[in-house]
């Protein structure tokens, strides 16, 4: 997928996002979330605004036309190989040294042009190849294995148990599934997109199979479709989520940071129409924050989307409850984006590509799910372009922000209503002394830093003033003296003087 293209949708999605005349919100026309192909289905930026049908068909095309080029380009190569190769016997010599040194050289030429163009057709490179032996190598510790085996023990039972009602069509599903896993795990070099492209033909065929050659009832299709999923992909996870050979980590850790510079980011900068100060809107907000948290210990990609779905459904909640009224729309966007800020989910990017590439395509493309997924790929997208102007802030205010300089004024306490109890009272008047705190903690800092810098300039200064003054006045010091005589040593009439006086002891 190209990510210019990937960009410039974006782009797009985000100039859509316009000013509501009343107040500042996000608006979004529910018809931007459709496939831009027109089909009616979801449409997901990880597909260039296609659903997945749509996408997989403009795959097919591009890659057909990749393999035309690969071909043209293998012919156009092979010519010029005959080509050389002609010229060479035209003008070779009769000296059979030089000729077995020409035959060596067109054999190590032919050789290299052949591996060149082999490489055109190969799954994946070689460095790929190695970073996926890399990956499987790598032992998780054996809580988390012995972990993941009861889950897939269990899992094997449940679905066991579960094909069993199908009878017939039952048999056929499992002996597909362990002919797709089987077929998968000798295909571990392939690129993630291949695989992906895999389980979406594999999910295809099943459910075509259960239509047309057992003729089993849609509802019964689509329920035993989750349990295929399910039962495949617990046993695809640890190859399939997050795999090295992506940049889904470098993803992950690049919204993780852009989410946690934006914690300064208020409900009242993004319009969101939920009071926190209600305490069964505050208990909605925490459920909300904990679902999309919990969504990354899903395995299933089936339950990850549950995960999305039932935030999602906290959030209308809590919008209903501070309204009074059934929320909208344009109501929940901005409070999704809120939620994913205040939540900074971990590994997000790893679970939307996730989800994405093996999700059955009929949840994502119909159904609440698919609509709630793809309000969250548009909030994600949303906070990772989020700008001064999204805010209505000034650039200035918005740098000061993103760096931590400053932060937003916390509201007054004389401001709430008489409703609000004094807990939240007392904690607004907690936060904005913390927040006071830090701002002169920062000045402290600052002041240290520049009392250490003053220090050390005027060390300096009275060090360069010594030096001056001694290279301007030098220090002599002159040689050691002889040792001075005795003070009566030329004294020749010594003799001549009376005895020193005794000390004289009188008895009392």
């Amino acid at each position: 997928m190209s990510s210019l293209r990937i960009n410039e949708f974006l782009a797009f999605f985000l100039r859509k996002m316009n000013l509501k005349s009343e107040r500042r919100g996000i608006h979004v026309d529910q018809s931007e979330l459709l496939c831009k192909k027109g089909c009616g289905y979801y449409g997901n930026p990880a597909w260039q605004g296609f659903c997945s049908k749509c996408w997989r068909e403009e795959y097919h095309k591009a890659r057909q036309k990749q393999i035309q080029e690969d071909w043209e380009l293998a012919e156009r190569l092979q010519r010029e190989e005959e080509e050389a190769y002609a010229s060479s016997q035209s003008t070779q010599g009769a000296q059979s040294l030089t000729f077995s040194k020409f035959e060596e050289k067109k054999t190590n030429e032919k050789t290299r042009k052949v591996t060149t163009v082999k490489k055109f057709f190969t799954a994946s490179s070689r460095a790929g190849a190695k970073k996926a032996e890399i990956q499987e190598a790598k032992a998780p510790s054996p809580s988390i294995h012995r972990q993941a085996s009861i889950e897939t023990d269990r899992v094997s039972k449940e679905f066991i148990e579960f094909i069993r009602t199908y009878q017939k069509p039952g048999q056929d599903i499992y002996k597909q599934c362990k002919l797709f896993l089987d077929t998968m795990s000798h295909k571990r070099d392939l690129s993630i997109e291949e695989q992906s492209e895999c389980a979406q033909d594999f999910y295809q065929n099943i459910a075509d199979r259960l239509q047309t050659r057992w003729k089993v009832p849609p509802e019964k299709v689509e329920k035993a479709m989750d349990e295929v999923e399910k039962y495949i992909m617990t046993r695809q996870y640890k190859y399939v989520f997050c795999p090295e050979t992506t940049d889904d980590e470098k993803k992950d850790l690049a919204v993780q940071k852009r989410i946690r510079a934006l914690h300064w980011v208020t409900p009242q900068m993004l319009c969101v129409p939920v009071s926190e100060e209600i305490p069964e809107v505050s208990d909605m907000v925490v459920k909300a924050i904990t679902d999309i948290i919990e969504m990354d210990s899903k395995r299933v990609p089936r339950d990850k989307l549950a995960c999305i779905t039932k935030c999602s459904k906290h959030i209308f909640n809590a919008i209903k409850i501070t309204k009074n009224e059934p929320a909208s729309a344009d109501d929940f966007l901005p409070t999704l984006i809120y939620i994913v800020l205040k939540g900074n989910p971990p590994r997000l990017q790893s679970n939307i590509q996730y989800i994405t590439r093996f999700c059955n395509p009929s949840r994502l493309m119909t159904g609440e799910d698919g609509y709630y997924f793809t309000n969250l790929c548009c909030a994600v997208a949303f906070i990772e372009k989020l700008d001064a102007q999204s805010l209505n802030l000034s650039q200035e205010d918005f740098d000061r922000f993103m760096t931590g300089q400053t932060s937003p004024k916390k509201q007054e306490s004389d401001s709430f209503s008489p409703d609000v109890c004094l807990g939240v009272k007392q904690m607004c008047k907690s936060l904005d002394l913390l927040s006071q705190l830090n701002e002169r903690q920062e000045r402290i800092v600052s002041e240290a830093k520049k009392l250490e810098k003053d220090l050390i300039d005027w060390t300096d200064g009275i060090t360069k003033e010594v030096e001056d003054i001694v290279e301007k006045y030098p220090l002599e010091i002159k040689p050691k003296s002889q040792a001075l005589a005795a003070i009566d040593s030329e004294n020749v009439e010594n003799d001549k003087l009376p005895p020193p006086l005794q000390p004289q002891v009188y008895a009392g």
